[in-house]
């Protein structure tokens, strides 16, 4: 009968482990989900921001590259009237 007696007892302690256990895969499971979307989310923004400013970059040659053009166009058609 003791033994009946202590066998349920280390069974009860183990499933109480056990639901323990469970509850603190979730617990991390979730911990970690959240992580992960916050760096992605942060990745995310890294690459939205560099992507902005080399779209800012390009236009500022773009627009230097044209007003050179311009200059030499004027330079060419001055020495062309003379």
């Amino acid at each position: 009968m003791r033994k009946i007696i202590a066998l349920l007892a280390v069974t009860t302690i183990g499933m109480a482990f056990k639901e323990e256990t469970k509850e603190k895969l979730k617990e991390a499971s979730a911990a970690v989900s959240t992580d992960v979307k916050e760096s992605i989310d942060s990745v995310k923004t890294k690459a939205e921001n560099a992507i902005d400013s080399s779209k800012v970059g390009a236009k500022e040659l773009l627009v230097k590259g044209a007003e050179k053009v311009e200059q030499e166009a004027k330079r060419i058609k001055e020495s062309a009237k003379e």
